[in-house]
């Protein structure tokens, strides 16, 4: 069932270029359209010649934006412009609510069925706007609409490996919450393979994994933020989502969803993927005393956002 019809919108953008070559290269993606303001025919004509069996379109502008939608299983929202030294993901927050409004209310109209993945930040407010904008069009499924969390947990699983002299691909670190700052919040209590940090190794790693992106924002010194790994890990989410829908057992990937499991309407968990998305909530689990106090501060955070 390899035959996945993804969308990409902001196809053209530091993330969606890097995002559609990996896209295109995969063979579980039989149709890939592009969507931005500017620049996807070229885009498209580009990627339109690798050796891969994805057909790819590229569409420019609103009024192409249905065409793009229609029959799609997949939609990924990188659109949106990035940070700059000194910026939080909150102050991108004016321009990026809108895009993301915009976009999404297309999505609800052109292809309510297929699954939302925002990348777009600040994920911890994109996501909510995503969910009310559905709602609004009256085609509103909770276990459809993720937030892009995943790099989160591929910085966790590479910072861990590189401490532990282990093999990053090896290493699994649920990252719980949200997806700025402090609402970041790595278990690592519960990696596997089972790791062990002296309080204050484990705190300044827990910090570097809540800043790695600001981290990428400085060495970029203005020219955007994290890409190439943003990319990365929103296509290995991507991958893991159309695996379940092709019927794979056992997809667990951790995103910022609409939750019960504590007192936030939306919280980032470990989540079984299935044919419809969602199939279940696997919770947070079992967490230290280091790792329940960041949640308890996490979650006024999450609330306001």
């Amino acid at each position: 069932q390899n035959n996945a019809k993804v969308a990409v919108l902001g196809a053209s953008g530091g993330i969606g270029q890097p995002l559609s070559l990996l896209l295109k290269n995969s063979p579980l993606v039989s149709r890939l359209t592009l969507y931005d303001i500017a620049h996807t025919p070229g885009v498209a004509a580009d990627l339109s010649h690798i050796e891969t069996k994805a057909a790819v379109k590229g569409y420019l502008g609103p009024e192409q934006l249905p065409d793009c939608l229609k029959g799609c299983d997949v939609v990924v929202i990188p659109a949106g412009v990035p940070r700059k030294p000194g910026m939080t993901r909150d102050d991108l927050f004016n321009t990026n609510a809108t895009i993301v409004a915009t976009l999404t209310a297309a999505c609800a109209q052109h292809c309510p069925e297929a699954m939302i993945c925002v990348i777009a930040n600040p994920v911890n407010s994109t996501i909510p706007i995503t969910a009310e904008v559905f709602k609004k069009h009256g085609v509103y499924n909770p276990n459809k609409i993720f937030g892009v969390t995943t790099l989160d947990i591929v910085r966790a699983n590479t910072f861990v490996a590189e401490l532990k002299g282990l093999d990053p691909a090896r290493v699994n670190v649920p990252v719980i919450g949200g997806h700025a700052g402090k609402t970041i919040i790595p278990l690592i209590s519960q990696c596997t393979p089972k790791v062990d940090f002296p309080q204050d190794q484990l705190t300044a790693l827990t910090g570097r994994i809540q800043e790695a992106g600001t981290e990428v924002v400085k060495a970029k010194a203005g020219a955007g933020s994290a890409t190439l790994s943003m990319a990365y890990a929103g296509a290995r989410f991507v991958f893991s989502l159309v695996d379940a829908m092709n019927g794979k057992e056992g997809v667990v990937e951790c995103s910022f969803v609409k939750s019960q499991e504590t007192e936030c309407t939306y919280f980032s968990t470990p989540l079984l993927l299935g044919k419809k998305g969602i199939e279940k909530n696997l919770g947070i689990g079992k967490v230290s005393s280091f790792e329940e106090k960041m949640i308890s501060d996490a979650i006024p955070e999450l609330k306001a956002s």
